[in-house]
């Protein structure tokens, strides 16, 4: 026995405001934002890694 959707027992509850809201479209980045995304991004690819840098104190004691 298949059920349609007007034998439920109650109806399906509305969505969430939050879903169906419409949000302005984000604003595009200028290009000097642009510029200084792409160089700390070549920064951080080509830095040494934070954790590899710093010495671990109680391996020093080994």
């Amino acid at each position: 026995m298949s059920t349609s959707t007007h034998d439920r027992a109650y109806p399906e509850p509305a969505a969430h405001p939050n879903w169906t809201t419409r949000r302005p479209a984000p604003r595009s980045l200028t290009p000097a934002q642009q510029q200084r995304n792409r160089d700390a991004l070549l920064r951080a690819q080509h830095a040494p890694s934070h954790r590899r840098t710093q010495k671990n104190p109680t391996e020093a004691v080994r």
